[in-house]
């Protein structure tokens, strides 16, 4: 899950991820950033409680945690879609629904609100070309709230079974645990 980006002056820069859409996600805001750069533009990434005007009171990493519950949180599913497995992920309309189930938004708009911050921060990832597809922006809300579109925390140990993009060969890689010391290898 590696990268490398060459800067203007012949300087080149690897980027290495934990999984492919950590990677992807990379580089689609770094193409955003050189789109933007390249049309004149300033960028600046814009943090999501102020583009979407989260109320103060909303504590995202209290709520990620609390999804996260093995008891009282969203449960995480193997799912099958378009002859792919999807491990250990949930809907979009769980996380809509355990949403107003514990009280956290008054109704399923809000929950679109919310869960779009969620994902804009990281707390949540696309699993399948649907969620992927809304996230890139091709949907008219960035999180859907439909039993089809598949997410999961990034943490979560995801991995799907029968996924050919990027012809990647591991299929079942799983991350898991606790990190005690991160660091990485480079070969040259």
């Amino acid at each position: 899950f590696v990268f490398k980006l060459t800067a203007a002056k012949q300087q080149d820069h690897f980027f290495q991820a934990a999984y492919l859409e950590e990677r992807d996600a990379w580089v689609r805001d770094i193409k955003k950033a050189i789109h933007c750069i390249d049309g004149g533009q300033r960028f600046a990434r814009k943090s999501t409680r102020r583009s979407i005007r989260l109320p103060e009171t909303i504590n995202l990493s209290a709520l990620y945690l609390s999804m996260k519950d093995p008891e009282k949180g969203i449960k995480e599913l193997k799912l099958e879609k378009d002859k792919k497995v999807f491990n250990h992920c949930f809907t979009g309309t769980s996380v809509i629904d355990w949403l107003v189930s514990s009280n956290s938004i008054r109704n399923r708009k809000e929950g679109l609100m919310l869960a779009s911050s969620l994902l804009s921060e990281g707390y949540l990832q696309p699993a399948d070309d649907t969620s992927k597809a809304a996230a890139e922006g091709l949907s008219d809300t960035p999180f859907l709230d439909l039993s089809d579109a598949y997410y999961y925390f990034p943490d979560s140990g995801f991995f799907c079974e029968g996924n050919s993009s990027d012809d990647d060969v591991v299929l079942k890689e799983e991350f898991r645990g606790i990190v005690v010391k991160q660091g990485c290898l480079l070969k040259q």
